[in-house]
């Protein structure tokens, strides 16, 4: 049986392992230990609040994540609060994909995004969860630019 709970310490190194399981299987470059920084990010900012998880379980096995980074800039028409939600951690294990766990996450950190006074969610989403997503109501916006320091 599958059950949802917030993220604590006590889980943040399975958290990590499977975020870096994530990361690999999206196709990343591994040029540096990201453990402690991850470590230190999740440490500082669930501390503050700006960033929270649930995680599903089957008893005490950890076998899908999500994540929600809260930023704040300056309002615009499209966000009047500034408050943006940016999701990450999306993570499913192989075994327990297409049973609706990730679209349970994924709803449980977006209302979290909205109790925070997000007015926007942000994502950059592997192929793997476009359909989750465009199925959620996200659209995509083609204005996205990055640039790397």
């Amino acid at each position: 049986m599958v059950t949802y709970q917030r993220l604590t310490e006590k889980e943040l190194d399975t958290f990590i392992q499977m975020r870096i399981r994530q990361l690999r299987e999206e196709g990343a470059t591994e040029d540096i230990d990201l453990v402690p920084h991850l470590k230190d990010y999740y440490n500082r900012h669930m501390a503050d609040g700006t960033f929270v998880s649930w995680l599903a379980m089957e008893g005490d096995k950890i076998i899908a994540t999500s994540g929600m980074s809260f930023v704040e800039k300056p309002p615009y028409f499209g966000c009047p609060s500034g408050k943006l939600g940016i999701l990450s951690s999306m993570f499913t294990h192989p075994d327990y994909r297409r049973r609706g766990i990730a679209k349970e996450l994924l709803t449980r950190v977006v209302k979290e995004a909205r109790e925070y006074g997000c007015g926007t969610v942000w994502i950059t989403a592997a192929d793997m969860g476009v359909l989750l997503y465009t199925d959620f109501g996200f659209v995509k916006n083609g204005k996205f630019m990055q640039y790397k320091l």
